[in-house]
């Protein structure tokens, strides 16, 4: 099993100066999670956008391709 995801601080030289986007569907209610990527080492970078400046979770991109597909189709595989 890898390691991914990997848990890091928002701060890391990795993920300063990266563009964060946040989904339409958000509002300005900011309930929602913001992703920016792809990252080095073909990462996502995934936080809460009510703490910005709190960590990120990094998630290899084909695997966070596979949640929001799950989340398109009703209901998430776990393999």
């Amino acid at each position: 099993m890898s390691a991914m995801p990997r848990y890091v601080l928002a701060a890391p030289s990795l993920l300063h100066g990266v563009p964060w986007r946040r989904s339409s569907y958000s509002a300005a209610y900011n309930n929602c999670v913001e992703t920016a990527g792809p990252l080095p080492g073909r990462l996502l970078a995934v936080r809460d956008s009510k703490r910005t400046s709190g960590p990120a979770l990094l998630f290899r991109s084909a695997a966070w391709s596979r949640f929001v597909e799950g989340l398109r189709d009703g209901g998430i595989d776990p393999l």
